[in-house]
C-alpha cells in the first residue's frame, strides 16, 4: 500500500500568523513509518517527495500515478534511500541490494522497478526516502555508511559534537539536484546546528530518529526575525522551506537524516544567521 500526503508551498508572511496546530499541519509529517505501507509526503517546495517504506509481511512497490505525471515513479525523478532500522532489501532495476541499518542507496532517473523487501518480522526494515525531479540519469549506487563521506563538527562546550555522513553528495556519487545524508550526535550533545542558517537556494527536509521514548526535539522554523518551533517526536519529519532557519535542539542525543534540493549541491552554500539577530 502506498499513501501520499500533499503539502503546498507557503509564503513566509502567511506563516508568521499560523498557530501551533496550523504550523504542524503544514510542515510536520507525524507518521513516517507504518507496517506494510509506503507513506510519502509531497511538498511543493522544490517538488520534493519524502517518507518511509516499512515492509513487514510483504514487499512494497514504489509506484507513480497522476500525482507524479507518470506511471513510473522515477520516470523524471531521482531517489535517495537510507535504512534507519532493521534488515531487508531493495530491488532496483532488476538488481537486489541487501540493506541493514545505516546502508544507503541512490537510484537514478528512469529506473522502472523499485521494490522494498521484508526481512526479519521481529526486526523489520525502515527505509527513509527522499526524491527530487531529475533532468538526466545517473547510475544506481549502493552506499553503506562505511562509504559515506564523514565530516565531524561541533564542540563539547556548545553541546553540538556530531558526525555528518554525506551519502547522496558529489563526494560520493553523482546526482542531479538531490543531496542527502545522516547526522549522528554524540551522547551529551543536543544541537544539530547553532548558529542557525538559511538555505535561500535550497529547501530541506529532516527526519529525526533513534530518540529515547521520552525525548523530543524542538525544531526551529521561520524567518530569522520571526521564529517559531515545532515539537518533534521520534521518527517524525519536518519540511524546512528555503526561507526558514534550519536548526534544532533535543532533550537528549538523536540522529537525523537531511535531504535537500534546489539550485545547487554545494553543501556549505548557506547564509549564516547570528544568534543575536534571532527573534
Amino acid at each position: 500500500m502506498m499513501k501520499l500526503d500533499i503539502r503546498y508551498a507557503e509564503h513566509p508572511e502567511d506563516v508568521r500568523n499560523y498557530d501551533t496546530q496550523t504550523l504542524r499541519d503544514h510542515f510536520l509529517f507525524e507518521k513516517v513509518f507504518l507496517a506494510d505501507e509506503i507513506r510519502l509526503g509531497y511538498t511543493h517546495a522544490d517538488r520534493v517527495v519524502f517518507g518511509g517504506a516499512m515492509p513487514v509481511t510483504k514487499n512494497l512497490r514504489l509506484e507513480g500515478g497522476k500525482d507524479f505525471g507518470s506511471d513510473v515513479f522515477l520516470d523524471r525523478r531521482e531517489l535517495g534511500i537510507i535504512c534507519i532500522a532493521g534488515t531487508g532489501g531493495i530491488r532496483a532495476g532488476g538488481t537486489e541490494y541487501p540493506m541493514k541499518k545505516g546502508d544507503g542507496l541512490y537510484i537514478g532517473k528512469g529506473v522502472k522497478d523499485v521494490e522494498f523487501a521484508a526481512g526479519d518480522k521481529n526486526n523489520p526494515p525502515k527505509f527513509y526516502l527522499a526524491s527530487a525531479p531529475a533532468h538526466t540519469a545517473y547510475p544506481t549506487v549502493f552506499i553503506p555508511i562505511e562509504k559515506a563521506n564523514p565530516r565531524k563538527l561541533g564542540e563539547r562546550a556548545t553541546v553540538n559534537v556530531r558526525t555528518i555522513y554525506q551519502y547522496v553528495h558529489p563526494a560520493v556519487c553523482q546526482s542531479c539536484q538531490l543531496v542527502m545524508g545522516m547526522t549522528i550526535l554524540e551522547e551529551g550533545s543536543v544541537w544539530n546546528t547553532m548558529p542557525s542558517h538559511t538555505h535561500e537556494r535550497r529547501m530541506e527536509v529532516y527526519v529525526y530518529f533513534d530518540m529515547k521514548p521520552e525525548a523530543v526535539v524542538f525544531h526551529f522554523h521561520g524567518q530569522p526575525g520571526e521564529t517559531r518551533h515545532l515539537v518533534v517526536q521520534n521518527e517524525q519529519a519536518v519540511i524546512s522551506p528555503s526561507w526558514s532557519i534550519h536548526s534544532g535542539v533535543g532533550t537528549a542525543a538523536y540522529t537525523f537524516i537531511w535531504a535537500m534540493a534546489g539550485e545547487n549541491q554545494t553543501f556549505d552554500d548557506m547564509d549564516a544567521v547570528k544568534t543575536a539577530d534571532l527573534r
